[in-house]
């Protein structure tokens, strides 16, 4: 059981309800915020005397009258971690974008992730029970959407033809926003066969389904 724990969570009913599960688990040192400022000063010093072990941290924080130094979690890890390098950090937000979630947990070195949804209360136990033990959680179905993802290696003349696309540029029109931005290769044919190809592998049949899937893999 780590020690020290400190959730950061803007709205008060599901800090409420973070503080609860805690409790259920057996935590005892428990201590929470609403802003990612008051986070840092009370992981700078800790109420209970001794470092905090866990952070417990939203992804996104809604904008107040309470201006912060610190606008959202994502910032509030960074800096924890500098001051903690050891800490361990679950975070618990609404994104579901899978490429977002894995690269907080190779960019930043999270330790679990759990999305605020149906049944959201039950994971955040095995989340907490997970990382109690010294285990990283990751829930399967984002693995399985990650994987998927990965399936094909996007590249940045990828991503772009796919975001001109999703804006609404005709196919046909890439061709010349490639040229003028220096991409290679830049002709339609060689713009349509990698559309074709990304589309075999992903399985998809059209182009609105590919746009469709990288928007919500968080790649657009």
């Amino acid at each position: 059981m780590l020690k020290n724990i400190l959730i950061a969570e803007d709205h008060q009913s599901i800090n409420i309800s973070v503080q609860k599960t805690l409790s259920d688990l057996g935590a005892t040192n428990v201590a929470h915020v609403y802003y990612c400022d008051d986070a840092l000063k009370m992981i700078r010093k800790s109420p209970f005397g001794e470092p905090f072990n866990l952070l417990i941290t939203d992804i996104y924080f809604d904008d107040d009258s309470n201006k912060q130094a610190i606008p959202d979690g994502i910032e509030l890890i960074k800096a924890a971690k500098q001051i903690l390098p050891e800490l361990k950090v679950l975070a618990f937000s609404a994104e579901g974008r899978p490429m977002v979630i894995e690269r907080l947990f190779n960019q930043l070195n999270i330790d679990g992730y759990v999305r605020k949804a149906r049944n959201d209360s039950q994971e955040l136990k095995i989340a907490l029970e997970s990382i109690f033990k010294g285990r990283r959680h990751f829930a399967s179905h984002l693995r399985n959407a990650i994987k998927q993802t990965n399936s094909y290696d996007f590249s940045e003349l990828d991503i772009t033809i796919i975001s001109l696309l999703s804006c609404g540029m005709r196919q046909k029109d890439i061709p010349v926003y490639l040229q003028q931005n220096n991409f290679k290769p830049s002709g339609l044919s060689s713009v349509e066969k990698r559309l074709t190809r990304i589309k075999e592998v992903l399985e998809f049949s059209n182009n609105e389904q590919l746009v469709a899937f990288c928007k919500d893999m968080g790649l657009i």
